[in-house]
């Protein structure tokens, strides 16, 4: 007696856009970049309300979710499944939108007197205290490590990226912003000190 062929069924291809997010987790942590692009897709339209919502400016939201949604792409593995990978995005947003508002605030400043327009060999007394301000900032800067103080400077005196900072320094991204804050922070506590004095 023969056995009956049965022709061979083509294997369908995955529909990743069907499968749940446990899976397409689980699939994109063992590196599938489908199942990872299928997660960034599916929850690309929440990630930008959320980030909208929180940061109250289009331009902003839509940066802050761009950052968003490429942590995912980088901390995925460190995702246990301790929580709902919803709530897990959802912190991550979060935290990044509340980054956002510390690098917005310390963007902000007050516009400058007029005086300060006026040309230091014209008003002498100006010329003295820029040059005042220089040296302590100076000296402030040199009270902080030598990576805070060159991240500071390229950052908010020179107006690069953190990207193009990292990219200079031949550091991760998170470590510039770290060296940022911390920089920051101390400049910040110099001139409180210095205001009190």
């Amino acid at each position: 007696m023969h056995a009956v062929r049965q022709p061979l069924r083509a294997s369908r291809p995955l529909a990743y856009e069907r499968l749940g997010d446990p899976v397409l987790v689980t699939r994109a942590k063992a590196g599938d970049r489908r199942a990872l692009e299928a997660l960034c897709a599916r929850y690309a339209p929440r990630v930008e309300r959320l980030a909208r919502h929180l940061l109250r400016n289009d331009e902003d939201a839509r940066d802050a979710a761009q950052d968003a949604l490429a942590k995912l792409c980088v901390r995925l593995r460190q995702f246990r499944g301790e929580a709902q990978f919803s709530t897990w995005l959802h912190r991550l947003v979060v935290n990044t939108c509340r980054d956002a508002l510390e690098r917005r605030r310390s963007r902000r400043h007050e516009p400058l007197p007029e005086e300060l327009g006026a040309d230091p060999d014209d008003d002498p007394l100006r010329g003295v205290r820029l040059t005042e301000l220089r040296r302590e900032l100076r000296s402030c800067l040199a009270g902080i490590s030598r990576e805070q103080a060159r991240v500071v400077v390229l950052k908010d005196a020179m107006g690069y990226t953190f990207e193009e900072i990292a990219g200079a320094a031949g550091i991760p991204v998170g470590t510039a912003k770290c060296h940022a804050h911390r920089g920051r922070h101390r400049l910040r506590e110099w001139l409180e000190r210095r205001d009190v004095a």
